[in-house]
């Protein structure tokens, strides 16, 4: 039986970042580099991971969860979330390939 992988979902889910630019920067109404400051990273770092190009870290988590009174957990479950989804768009034909272990039976 063939498992579904991402429960079918058709579409890469939300980055963080995305959910940053889009939701959190607009709501604060501070800049990049306002935000970049409290978090206590560059705005290089805060620039990449608004435009997706960058993951969010333990520690980055950490320091959104601080700062916008959330919790690491959220922020790394929508990064694994968009890990998981990029792996299978990029190597389901191999894990495909892979069968599932069964037991052996005793003798």
């Amino acid at each position: 039986m063939k498992r579904n992988m991402q429960n079918n979902r058709k579409r890469r889910p939300t980055h963080p970042g995305a959910m940053l630019r889009e939701v959190v920067l607009s709501e604060i109404g501070m800049s990049q580099g306002e935000f970049a400051a409290v978090l206590g990273v560059s705005r290089r770092t805060i620039s990449e991971l608004l435009q997706e190009r960058r993951p969010v870290t333990v520690d980055t988590a950490h320091r959104l969860a601080r700062a916008l009174n959330t919790s690491p957990e959220v922020w790394l479950r929508m990064q694994q979330a968009v890990d998981v989804w990029d792996a299978l768009q990029l190597h389901q034909h191999h894990y495909e390939k892979i069968k599932a272990i069964r037991p052996k039976r005793a003798a």
